[in-house]
């Protein structure tokens, strides 16, 4: 294991936990995490699209983004979010584990270290993870039929999953006019904060609109 891969494998160790603790505990605990958090991505943000003209759509939406988030876990259903939530982080660690070892075609230009191999693996680790998180749940808000249930699970989840790897590839993009590699330096092995909630601030709209319309 090479250096940066050891520190991305260490900052991950040390930051689960915490993260863990703030959203599990919420109340003020999680409203502190998530105004500290937010605050980082809109600095971050700021420093990588100034005087941009999509400088301010992009602090409108990483607000509103960051407003799910909270209606999520805090009004909706504290089941579903942690449901995203894994789905976003297994996706991005499929990638990055399918991608450095199985190499392959590149998926784009806009993000020369992506792979179709990558993607695939966001895909299959995402409903690996959820799936293992199910069995230690009973989770039943979305049908009466656990046959249909698995079906619109499975489905729910590759759609979050593909939906979290646009967004990734969507901060690239902009990263990539701003010829930069990482939007920060906060978290070692890993950049910005906003290099590792990419794939959430489009995710968790976009899981927000689809719980309110399937509910």
């Amino acid at each position: 294991m090479n250096k940066e891969l050891f520190t991305r494998f260490l900052s991950t160790l040390i930051l689960m936990p915490i993260v863990y603790f703030f959203i599990s505990k919420g109340s003020i605990y999680f409203n502190f995490f998530i105004l500290l958090i937010l605050l980082i991505a809109l600095y971050e943000w700021h420093h990588l699209s100034f005087k941009k003209i999509y400088y301010l759509p992009g602090l409108i939406f990483i607000i509103i983004s960051f407003y799910t988030f909270y209606l999520i876990r805090v009004e909706i259903d504290y089941r579903f979010f942690w449901l995203v939530l894994l789905t976003c982080i297994a996706t991005d660690i499929g990638g990055f584990i399918f991608g450095k070892i199985l190499k392959g075609p590149k998926l784009t230009k806009i993000s020369p270290n992506k792979t179709y191999a990558g993607m695939l693996g966001g895909f299959i680790l995402s409903i690996i993870s959820v799936n293992i998180y199910l069995n230690n749940l009973i989770y039943l808000s979305i049908s009466d039929s656990n046959e249909k249930m698995g079906a619109q699970i499975v489905i729910l989840v590759l759609s979050i999953s593909f939906i979290s790897q646009i967004g990734d590839l969507i901060i690239s993009y902009f990263k990539r006019k701003s010829k930069i590699k990482n939007t920060g330096k906060i978290i070692p092995g890993h950049g910005g904060i906003l290099d590792r909630i990419d794939g959430m601030i489009f995710a968790f709209p976009y899981s927000f609109i689809l719980i309110k319309i399937i509910s």
